[in-house]
């Protein structure tokens, strides 16, 4: 039975990437830069009406930067510059007689790590997927479905316990010292007064992201009974002590409470994407096909 064809597009905060499938196989991949709305929503759009006009599109998904609102498929108030209010899902479906859906990139990413990574693999049925880059972000798959209410996840806001002796008084522009103002890449920048790339590995401040990163992720598997917190992103990925720092404070913050949560458990169930970098567009992809069902 053939495939539909699919597109999907993950709206980065820097890098946008629109994909083209035949269910999950993706046979056609474009990059563009993230700029204004318009530029953005308007190039994305023309190459999804050229895919549409070669082979009419069975369906559409869109995994993008937030927060949104879910409901119009316009961006909420965003300290990305321009993008307050962007028509995010009119401005890409215009001109395409097909279903769609819009979600956050962390939950579409969470959704295909659920279906095709990390939960197909362990038999996850209930996870988070954390990105850590521009900004922090989070989405969670629960019984298989990503989480809605109000609106949608944002852990990037939350607070959490500072580490002993961090005076460091954080860099977002909403909260100052939430997760996001103590993590996200423009936050390190700040907290070690260099380029996030240029920070040694060695650098004792790291110590302080890991126990401020890992309260989160303890708070996480106790309020949200998920099985599994994947970390992936720029800042989330590139570092490899920052990981095993992580597990370490949260096994010693939760003190045995979780049994699952143990040294062998935080090593299976505190992990990068199984799917590496294809989670976000692979996103996209998942949410096109639960538009079409």
């Amino acid at each position: 039975m053939a495939q539909p064809r699919i597109a999907g597009v993950e709206l980065g905060g820097t890098k946008t990437i629109l994909v083209l499938a035949d269910g999950r196989d993706i046979v056609e991949q474009v990059a563009l830069p993230t700029q204004t709305p318009t530029a953005t929503l308007a190039e994305a759009n023309a190459r999804l009406r050229q895919w549409h006009e070669d082979r009419p599109l069975a369906a559409l998904g869109i995994a993008s930067f937030g927060p949104l609102d879910l409901s119009r498929g316009t961006m909420l108030p965003t300290p990305k510059p321009n993008w307050s209010g962007a028509p995010i899902l009119a401005g890409l479906r215009d001109g395409l007689d097909c279903p769609a859906a819009i979600d956050t990139d962390v939950n579409g990413a969470a959704l295909a790590e659920y279906r095709w990574g990390a939960g197909a693999a362990h038999g996850f049925a209930n996870l988070c997927y954390i990105t850590i880059g521009t900004g922090v972000g989070g989405g969670i798959v629960i019984d298989g479905k990503p989480l809605h209410g109000a609106m949608h996840p944002e852990l990037g806001h939350i607070r959490v316990r500072r580490a002993a002796g961090d005076l460091f008084a954080g860099a977002c522009p909403f909260h100052g010292d939430c997760l996001e103002g103590l993590v996200s890449g423009p936050a390190l920048a700040a907290r070690f007064g260099m380029d996030g790339a240029q920070i040694p590995d060695d650098h004792p401040g790291w110590a302080e992201v890991a126990a401020e990163l890992a309260d989160a992720i303890a708070t996480l598997f106790l309020v949200t009974s998920v099985e599994a917190v994947l970390i992936g992103g720029g800042v989330g990925t590139a570092r490899p002590g920052l990981l095993p720092a992580v597990r370490a404070q949260v096994v010693a913050s939760l003190a045995g409470y979780l049994p699952f949560i143990d040294p062998a458990g935080a090593e299976l169930r505190i992990a990068p994407p199984a799917l590496g970098d294809r989670a976000g567009p692979l996103g996209a992809l998942a949410l096109a096909l639960d538009a079409l069902a």
